[in-house]
């Protein structure tokens, strides 16, 4: 397994400064989140002063793979509203683009989130969200960098909560799939997402089985045995300190028997 972590454990850190410390902690992995100072539509626009080139150079050097994470605060590809619809995809092509500069692996994305408690409107924010990320699977085939949708937490108001509903939104976008541990625990038979077509990676975090809570891992109840481990291509530790993303590299080398 190649172990990386989310920058959200380092937000608002210099890039740079992001690549280095992964490099010294022996990361080989870095996800990009592209929100705040490093949203996408920012970033693409100052791409010259950011020094886009050299961002990927370093990663290069350090041999460190780099994935993004595309916005998704405010934005939502199964909104009943049009305009937002609109918006999501045209961030999350931007995201796209920005993974194509930095040569990227791939990009995750949220299938949305419905507002109403309502099965028929449920439904419609299934299709929504399957409408507004299919031009974006076809711009990442174009330009050669994958596009995958992460599951949810398991609340109705979460698309792609289950394993048969988020199977059904990534076959019908036609892209790969992310599947979010923590996420998947909240489900009753976590398993079940591992057998979704084209995971390309992982986000590995912990909680009680009761809600999202992306503790550090071993501090929960999620299955972090070797028969989960091992299919575990790419894992992206995801917490938002950076303390808790080495004791949970740690605990993976531990786990791994490394």
């Amino acid at each position: 397994m190649k172990i990386g972590f989310s920058s959200l454990a380092l937000f608002m850190r210099p890039l740079k400064e992001i690549f280095k410390i992964a490099n010294e902690d022996g990361f080989e992995i870095v996800e990009l989140l592209c929100e705040g100072p490093y949203w996408s539509r920012y970033v693409l626009e100052n791409q010259k002063e950011i020094n886009l080139d050299e961002i990927r150079e370093i990663a290069i050097s350090y041999n460190i793979e780099i994935f993004l994470h595309a916005p998704t605060i405010d934005l939502n590809p199964a909104s009943m509203n049009r305009g937002i619809r609109e918006e999501t995809q045209k961030q999350t092509i931007e995201t796209l683009k920005l993974a194509d500069i930095l040569s990227a692996k791939a990009i995750t994305t949220h299938p949305g989130i419905v507002h109403r408690k309502e099965k028929r409107i449920r439904d419609l924010a299934v299709g929504y969200a399957i409408e507004t990320l299919q031009p974006c699977q076809k711009y990442a085939e174009e330009i050669g960098v994958i596009l995958s949708i992460e599951n949810m937490p398991k609340r109705f108001s979460y698309l792609a909560h289950s394993p048969k509903e988020h199977e059904k939104i990534v076959k019908a976008v036609g892209s790969s799939a992310t599947i979010d541990w923590g996420h998947a625990n909240t489900y009753e038979n976590p398993n079940e997402f591992l057998n979704i077509p084209n995971i390309i990676y992982y986000h590995l975090n912990d909680n009680l089985n009761i809600k999202d809570q992306h503790l550090p891992l071993g501090e929960g109840n999620a299955d972090f045995s070797n028969y989960f481990l091992k299919k575990v291509k790419y894992g992206i530790i995801e917490l938002n300190n950076y303390e808790n993303v080495l004791k949970s590299k740690n605990f993976l080398i531990k786990q791994l028997g490394v």
